[in-house]
């Protein structure tokens, strides 16, 4: 797991809020919701030949935006080869992503403690790029229960993580508001970088 500190500039963060925000224009932000019903705390979106979603059936990728029933957008070129970039830089070489995951945090969102293994491909690693306000991270191993460290996430910084970390648990627990005023209406925007297709 690496982090890499103020890998984009503060116009490279407003170009890539940009960038998202013409994602969600073509698959518009929604909360998904748990199996059980009850709703997320983040708004999600994504881009590329599959996307995240969660609801009654579970978490799993699907093909279409689950409100619009159209195709994901494509992940556009400048954010895989970002990711490729940084995972190359992280070690991780020949990454070619296939999806991308946006959540949007607003005031008192949070993301709980999970692992992402919904992906058939799990010997890719995953890109995370922080966007807008600062959030409190938390990584962990391979148990639930920890240990866990703490980690102040800025704009523009980019977290990698994958071989013995590619299933640690992780999770949001603190969204510092106003502490960038990037992105329109506040909040933090995560890009989740992965290859989700085996």
């Amino acid at each position: 797991m690496k982090v890499i500190r103020d890998r984009l500039t503060r116009g490279e963060q407003a170009d890539l809020v940009q960038t998202v925000l013409g994602i969600a224009d073509e698959a518009p932000f929604y909360t998904p919701t748990m199996r059980g019903g009850a709703p997320f705390r983040v708004q999600i979106t994504s881009a590329g030949v599959v996307g995240w979603t969660s609801d009654e059936l579970g978490y799993r990728y699907v093909r279409e935006h689950p409100g619009t029933k159209r195709p994901w957008p494509s992940i556009p070129d400048r954010t895989a080869d970002l990711a490729t970039a940084a995972a190359t830089y992280a070690g991780f070489l020949g990454f070619k992503p296939d999806t991308c995951l946006v959540n949007l945090y607003r005031d008192g969102s949070k993301r709980g403690l999970h692992r992402d293994d919904d992906e058939l491909d799990k010997t890719a690693p995953i890109v995370s790029v922080s966007l807008g306000d600062t959030c409190k991270f938390r990584f962990g191993g391979a148990s639930k229960s920890g240990p866990f460290t703490d980690w102040e996430l800025r704009s523009g910084d980019i977290v990698v993580f994958g071989g013995p970390s590619r299933l640690a648990w992780h999770g949001v627990s603190k969204i510092l508001r106003g502490t960038s005023g990037l992105v329109p209406g506040g909040g933090r925007l995560n890009l989740t970088i992965r290859k989700a297709l085996a």
